[in-house]
């Protein structure tokens, strides 16, 4: 089919879905869609779900599948279809999911009033700021840590050869980091929500 030739279409077919979802199950349930605060927080959550599994999945796949199975490769020169074309995307949707995920969790917060609070650890709150800190934390590992040492690593910046090894192993340390926060991280998150703690 020619909508799944296409990631645009693919995209956007699933956006036709999700419209269709919304008017029939508003239509069966007799109850008219209100925007109000509670509508646009519960948009905020969607988009705060999608952006996460999208940088979690990425990380996942990084640390689960891309780290451990490129050293397998033989010969070694097809390696390099990995870092000139695959690592590059990879590394711009875990970015940019990681921006995403941490600006929709702060305006959700923020929507629901507890952003400081949550923060700051206060009672009643503590659990989603425990995750929020460790997604700030991981966040900053992504842009700050794993990006400019993967940059030298693939060789999208002038870096001695001599020195990549160096930077490979800080870019592992900072990716294993977050993938060892991430599964505390996402139970403070649903723990908040759903009871856990």
């Amino acid at each position: 089919m020619a909508i799944f030739q296409s990631l645009g279409r693919t995209l956007l077919a699933g956006l036709v879905l999700l419209i269709a979802i919304i008017v029939i199950v508003g239509a069966v349930s007799g109850g008219l869609m209100r925007v109000d605060h509670a509508f646009a927080t519960f948009i905020m959550r969607w988009l705060h779900i999608m952006s996460g599994v999208m940088w979690i999945g990425l990380l996942w796949y990084l640390n689960f599948v891309q780290v451990p199975t490129v050293p397998k490769i033989e010969p070694a020169e097809h390696r390099a279809a990995i870092s000139k074309f695959i690592a590059p995307e990879v590394l711009f949707w875990f970015r940019y999911g990681a921006l995403a995920t941490v600006i929709t969790g702060l305006l959700l917060a923020w929507m629901n009033g507890y952003l400081l609070e949550a923060l700051m650890l206060k009672k009643g709150v503590h659990a989603i700021g425990i995750g929020m800190w460790m997604a700030l934390i991981m966040a900053f590992n992504v842009w700050f840590v794993i990006w400019p040492n993967q940059k030298r690593v693939l060789g999208l910046v002038d870096w001695p050869a001599d020195q990549k090894p160096i930077a490979a192993r800080i870019a592992l340390i900072a990716s294993r980091t977050n993938t060892m926060l991430s599964i505390g991280m996402l139970y403070c998150m649903a723990a908040q929500s759903h009871g856990g703690l």
